[in-house]
């Protein structure tokens, strides 16, 4: 039960969509993405939410705009909720999940025209906190990926990490509970 000055974030995390160097933000779903994007919208319409931010990746935004369009909303793109730059596109360096081990293990380290853990969790933990301010009391879904998604959480709670990020899907849901003074006080899985 929500108190009056709880508000809920619901992180969902991207659908499925195929790889394309070089379209980072231009990459939409695949037929399954679109297909639980669908899902998504069915598990989340009855939760009343009127609230849309997102990453402004394509990727992002279409996996919550049917939500959004069936609960009569609209869907606002936020610059700094995009996912963070592992590096510059010619830098060769170890295997993918070697790579995202080792900024895990140091939130500082960043490979070359990439950005480090703490870089990009500071630039969309302050888009988090300004929508905790604007919108208390609300239910709001935030359109994310996977490890943007996990540095926020990793902010709030230190035990959000590498194993967290290995663990989720393409297509996630987090149900996060904020009391009044932006505490993140409950985390609840809601893709099954």
């Amino acid at each position: 039960m929500m108190s009056e000055a709880s508000t809920v974030l619901y992180f969902v995390r991207h659908a499925e969509s195929r790889y394309v160097e070089g379209q980072e933000r231009e990459r939409g779903l695949t037929e399954q993405g679109h297909q639980d994007a669908r899902t998504v919208a069915s598990l989340l319409h009855g939760e009343q939410i009127q609230l849309f931010y997102s990453s402004p990746y394509r990727r992002a935004v279409d996996t919550i705009q049917i939500l959004a369009d069936r609960s009569g909303g609209m869907v606002v793109t936020e610059e700094d909720l995009r996912e963070r730059q592992l590096s510059s596109s010619d830098v060769k360096h170890e295997s993918f999940h070697e790579s995202k081990e080792r900024l895990y293990r140091d939130l500082t380290y960043a490979f070359p025209g990439g950005e480090s853990g703490e870089q990009a969790r500071l630039r969309a933990v302050a888009v988090i906190e300004i929508i905790l301010d604007k919108h208390a009391g609300h239910k709001v879904v935030i359109g994310t990926h996977g490890d943007v998604m996990t540095l926020i959480l990793q902010h709030y709670d230190a035990s959000y990490g590498y194993d967290f990020w290995e663990s989720t899907t393409m297509q996630d849901i987090y149900k996060l509970e904020f009391d009044g003074t932006h505490k993140l006080v409950q985390v609840t899985r809601l893709w099954e």
